[in-house]
């Protein structure tokens, strides 16, 4: 199964890492093109290579972690998600100043959703703080806990695989409706908070 990333941000590097770390192989893209990742890339050699977003786009399961404003604009003219699995990474709140987005009463992954037409999304790595995506999630004698939600279950059983290969312990939130407004930042009560789950 093909891993993308778009965006190499804190998150979208934080989950390269990660996979790195477990010698899984993906496609990391940004904005500024394949060339302006070289250093991120020689650091993770072989397993995390650079391509173009269109490349990054056509994995079987793709990671999404880019600034809220811009998300719109690196999405758009991409061919029809066709099934495809996205991990909306994103929070709708942007440095330096962190104000919250505006989000008309919706929650911020049903706006990535609208990005994506065709796509399987699953909400998940947008709550953990970045370096603690990338670190060992072993800790203090048990495991990280990575929370997870969406409306399709074959495509949450898929991330939630994933999230267990990666060393964490993974919990379903159930939909997106729920699970994506409790993890939501800002707003949902779960982000930013290191859960350990122990046995």
């Amino acid at each position: 199964m093909s891993i993308g990333i778009i965006g190499a941000g804190n998150i979208g590097s934080a989950f390269a890492r990660a996979l790195a770390r477990n010698g899984i192989s993906a496609t990391i893209a940004n904005s500024r093109g394949p060339e302006t990742l070289a250093e991120l890339t020689a650091e993770l050699a072989p397993h995390i290579m650079a391509g173009t977003i269109e490349e990054a786009a056509g994995a079987d399961i793709v990671l999404i972690a880019v600034p809220w404003s811009k998300l719109p604009a690196a999405l758009s003219g991409l061919p029809d998600w066709a099934g495809r699995i996205v991990i909306d990474a994103n929070n709708a709140i942007e440095a330096p100043l962190f104000k919250p987005a505006e989000l008309g009463g919706r929650l911020s992954s049903e706006i990535v959703a609208g990005l994506v037409p065709g796509a399987r999304l699953v909400k998940a790595f947008n709550h953990l703080l970045a370096n603690l995506v990338s670190a060992d999630p072993k800790a203090e004698g048990g495991n990280r806990v990575l929370f997870y939600s969406g409306d399709d279950q074959q495509a949450k059983a898929e991330v939630g695989a994933l999230i267990t290969r990666l060393g964490f312990a993974g919990i379903d939130l159930g939909p997106l409706a729920t699970g994506g407004s409790l993890t939501q930042f800002p707003g949902g009560p779960l982000p930013a908070i290191n859960f350990v789950k122990f046995g």
